[in-house]
């Protein structure tokens, strides 16, 4: 089979499309044949660059989220049969799912509703279940105010979807006016182009300067992450899960204690309940992803360039079966 496989970190040149042994499905194991896999910031481009967790075995392929159909099944599988539609999730440190086939073991399978298709499928469980652990943890009641920065993000698009389903009236913050308008499309009630407007004026002005109760900030810029805590009303909380932008960034300690503000991680939740929830209201069209395009995994190094300049609006998915 064909795989992406990297023998030494660096730019996205490194990855080599190779010829490697089909795998085939332990006890309790089934082999997928993927349809689509994505390319994510932290733990594709990050990892391929040595940037992320360089604890990696070299030489690895890339692909955290492949998805695809069952083509063999090993001893023991019970409730899968070949021809199943399936996400077959890989662990992060070891990835793989940039590749024709992957195996997965029966008990992190999750089954794809008829009417997802796999690039959409891929989307909605690499970033709904974070999204909607994310927003549980955010305590958002109906009626707040929330502002959600880079909202056209992959995650924060999935997010500001849970929040709107859920009453609360979204600020989307974006850094183009073409990522605001994707915002809006997505239930945001209003928008901001935080690099042509001022930030905290904008979400004064649209709160009756009360501000916002939560912001999620899943980006880490170093100059937005301050300008977001500027905005939040007394007892407001930042919730965060990403640092896309880097790994510190400045905060004024006084605006914690004088607003009685909190500043909290995203992560956790029910991951398995909320990817079968997220996929059933994928099915019905009640939530959406945005796929920006989808390459052969012929043109992975392309696709990793394009992210990497942030030259997308919305996830880039590899297909393997595409020529």
């Amino acid at each position: 089979m064909k795989a992406i496989r990297i023998h030494e970190f660096g730019p996205p040149e490194v990855m080599k499309l190779e010829e490697v042994p089909t795998p085939g499905p332990g006890a309790g194991q089934v082999r997928v044949k993927v349809h689509a896999v994505s390319v994510n910031v932290s733990l594709d481009v990050q990892m391929r660059a040595g940037d992320y967790d360089r604890t990696i075995t070299l030489p690895y392929t890339p692909g955290v989220d492949p998805t695809g159909v069952i083509d063999a099944v090993g001893e023991g599988v019970t409730g899968f049969s070949v021809g199943d539609r399936v996400s077959a999730p890989q662990i992060p440190r070891n990835g793989g799912g940039y590749a024709e086939y992957v195996l997965a073991s029966m008990e992190r399978l999750t089954r794809i509703p008829e009417g997802v298709d796999f690039p959409s499928a891929t989307v909605t469980l690499r970033h709904f279940p974070t999204a909607m652990g994310q927003c549980r943890i955010a305590d958002v009641q109906p009626g707040e105010w929330v502002l959600v920065m880079g909202a056209a993000g992959a995650l924060a698009s999935c997010a500001l979807q849970v929040l709107t389903q859920q009453g609360a009236r979204v600020i989307a913050g974006a850094g183009a006016d073409a990522r605001v308008q994707a915002a809006m499309t997505l239930g945001a009630a209003a928008g901001i182009n935080y690099r042509t407007h001022d930030l905290r004026s904008e979400v004064m002005r649209l709160t009756e300067n009360k501000g916002v109760a939560v912001v999620l900030e899943n980006v880490g810029d170093t100059a937005l992450f301050p300008q977001a805590m500027t905005c939040l009303a007394m007892n407001g909380r930042l919730v965060t899960v990403g640092s896309h932008g880097g790994a510190t960034v400045p905060l004024d300690v006084r605006l914690l204690y004088q607003r009685r503000a909190k500043i909290l991680s995203g992560l956790g939740g029910d991951r398995k309940g909320d990817a079968e929830e997220a996929l059933r209201l994928v099915a019905e069209g009640r939530y959406k992803v945005l796929v920006d395009r989808v390459l052969p995994l012929s043109q992975a190094v392309e696709a990793h360039r394009l992210v990497e300049a942030n030259a997308v609006l919305g996830k880039v998915v590899l297909d393997p079966t595409l020529g």
